[in-house]
């Protein structure tokens, strides 16, 4: 079982960067993480619904098969932080992969959609995708100290 997290594009900002790494660092502790970065489509003269499909097309190249595919969207299932780590549980037992997906700022195409076990809600709010990707980061480290029963999360 692996953690993969597929997302558009790469952080932008240097200290936003480094406090991503630094939770996908805090969770790979945990879990077998692999994050993979879809290119960005270009906003210049291509319509959101042109790069969303461009962008979901790369994303969906990169999932593992047979993974359970989580998608990330403010439309999702509401769920808690013990919530959250017992489906990243259960897959471990099921010793099957899990892919979260965050797409970019034109949001995730049908396809992408289509191709989800579940879809998952990181916030009521619509989040920049590099916001997405930090709060997802913290989740799965988050998961792995409940799991552990490690004193990090406090009811």
């Amino acid at each position: 079982m692996r953690l993969v997290v597929a997302v558009v594009g790469k952080p932008r900002d240097r200290h936003l960067a480094a406090v991503i790494d630094e939770y996908e660092t805090r969770a790979a502790r945990y879990w077998p993480l692999e994050v993979v970065e879809a290119r960005e489509a270009s906003g210049r003269g291509v319509s959101p619904a042109d790069a969303r499909s461009r962008e979901g097309a790369r994303l969906l190249e990169r999932l593992p098969a047979g993974a359970f595919v989580l998608v990330c969207d403010e439309r999702g299932d509401r769920v808690t932080s013990a919530e959250f780590s017992a489906v990243v549980a259960a897959a471990r037992e099921r010793a099957q992969d899990v892919a979260f997906v965050i797409g970019g700022a034109f949001g995730l195409s049908d396809e992408v959609r289509a191709r989800a076990s579940r879809t998952l809600q990181l916030a009521p709010f619509t989040l920049p995708h590099e916001l997405a990707r930090l709060v997802l980061a913290e989740q799965l480290y988050r998961a792995g100290t409940i799991v552990r029963g490690e004193p990090y999360h406090k009811q």
